[in-house]
């Protein structure tokens, strides 16, 4: 049994004294004993080195305390194990130098044995549980399928992936295929790491706010929808859409343990759209944990009462940023760890 099941409770939607937090991208960047890793050695090797990956995710643990942990890893494995390749480009990101935008690339994207292609992720996930020795949950994690086929077509990051929207709208079936195959690779994948002892898993559709809301349905959701069905017997799902607070009415009547919220929508507005009875996980900037830190405890109590503290995980609208002060995403998990309601 987990020792700190504050996190479990809030995904059921159980009475809790305090809502649990943690932070997305928690395992890395700010941190500089990441740093001193990360020196040593290139993005992909730390993802692929278990001793690495477990190390760098219990790293914010023992200094912040924070109520789960989400395993150090990239939404971009997928696509490697799917015989695409992917490089990590120092000040760049993600690089794919064969996107895919034609029949003949989509025909050489394969659905992959998980444990052939994948069994690093697994073993990262068995070490880290030993680390962890069931203090708190650990969260396991993958890219939407919308925001993996972003990166395939467009072949990098992007303000606006015009040619990912432009395969989907030119060649709609080879898009939806597409989709299909990361669909289910992603569902392997994630029940794998159920298996392997995550406790919940994530999924992050980055850039779904780049779709329009009829649009979102037919490249997004659906397939999002078919992760949560896939995995609703096994673990929590928490699905996360940035900028896609459009969505959230129809996210909430799907089979999701709770919904991720970014911080362009106000804590009531996100309880209105679900209807009030699902787990919402939000809302803070990131760029707030630039805030001194007396404001930032202020700013988190007044989240935290304008969430409700039940059905309610405290974290970022997004991942934290690399140039926040230690006192400052201190000042956050504390913040909610010292938390009274008022009511």
């Amino acid at each position: 049994m987990i020792k700190n099941d504050l996190f479990l409770r809030a995904l059921k939607g159980e009475t809790v004294d305090r809502p649990p937090v943690w932070m997305m991208r928690q395992a890395g960047r700010y941190l500089p004993e990441f740093m001193e890793i990360r020196k040593k050695y290139d993005f992909f090797t730390r993802c692929r080195t278990p001793e690495l990956a477990s190390e760098i995710t219990v790293q914010p643990i023992r200094r912040y305390g924070m109520d789960a942990a989400i395993l150090f890893s990239d939404i971009l494995v997928i696509p490697q194990a799917m015989n695409i390749e992917v490089e990590m480009k120092p000040n760049f990101g993600p690089y794919l130098p064969n996107p895919v935008r034609d029949k003949k690339g989509l025909d050489s994207v394969v659905i992959p044995d998980i444990h052939e292609e994948l069994g690093y992720v697994m073993d990262a996930i068995k070490a880290t549980k030993e680390k962890l020795n069931d203090e708190i949950p650990l969260i396991g994690f993958a890219g939407s399928p919308w925001t993996i086929l972003c990166y395939v077509v467009q072949g990098q990051g992007s303000k606006n992936f015009d040619k990912a929207k432009e395969f989907c709208f030119t060649q709609p079936v080879l898009a939806h295929e597409l989709l299909q195959k990361i669909t289910d690779t992603t569902i392997a994948y994630l029940k794998e790491k159920v298996k392997a002892g995550v406790n919940a898993v994530q999924v992050f559709d980055s850039w779904g706010g780049m779709l329009s809301p009829t649009d979102y349905q037919e490249f997004s959701w659906q397939y999002i929808n078919q992760i949560i069905e896939a995995l609703k017997e096994d673990a929590p799902v928490i699905a996360f859409g940035k900028g896609c607070w459009f969505a959230l009415n129809e996210m909430a009547q799907s089979n999701a343990s709770a919904l991720g919220v970014d911080w362009t929508c106000s804590p009531r507005n996100a309880r209105y759209l679900t209807g009030g009875n699902i787990t919402l996980q939000g809302n803070f900037d990131p760029s707030r944990l630039l805030s001194p830190p007396a404001e930032i405890k202020k700013m988190v109590h007044q989240m935290i009462n304008e969430f409700g503290k039940d059905k309610y995980i405290v974290n970022l609208g997004h991942g934290i940023l690399p140039n926040i002060p230690l006192e400052n995403a201190k000042a956050f998990i504390d913040a909610v760890k010292e938390y009274k309601s008022d009511r």
